[in-house]
């Protein structure tokens, strides 16, 4: 019903940045928030960044100041802008999307395939 397509990973040098884009489609009736959550190897998936349709915004500590998550309600994508990258900011990256689909009566919370960001020298 709504399927969240990723992009933007990839191998970066500490230091760098990359910009992460996710762009949610299919029977959508409303997006309430979208979001970026990372899951490292041998660890729990963990929230990065939140954003709703309404503009507030919430990040994890360790990525505060460093990393901007913003939203196109009109293109119903979201982005991710990480600087100052770091080793420790190694992980697969995934989108969320809390959405409500056309025809269901109740928000859902969907999840893209994730994108890998590897900061390494």
């Amino acid at each position: 019903q709504v399927q969240l397509v990723e992009s933007g990973g990839g191998l970066v040098q500490p230091g760098g940045s990359l910009r992460l884009s996710c762009a949610a489609s299919g029977s959508i009736f409303r997006i309430n928030g979208m979001g970026w959550y990372r899951q490292a190897p041998g660890k729990q998936r963990k929230l990065v960044a939140f954003i709703t349709s309404g503009g507030s915004t919430n990040y994890a500590d360790s990525v505060k100041g460093r990393f901007t998550i913003s939203l196109d309600n009109a293109k119903n994508t979201v982005y991710l802008e990480m600087n100052s990258l770091e080793p420790e900011d190694t992980a697969v990256y995934y989108c969320k999307a809390t959405a409500q689909a056309m025809g269901v009566r109740y928000d859902y919370a969907y999840w893209g395939q994730g994108t890998q960001v590897t900061v390494s020298s």
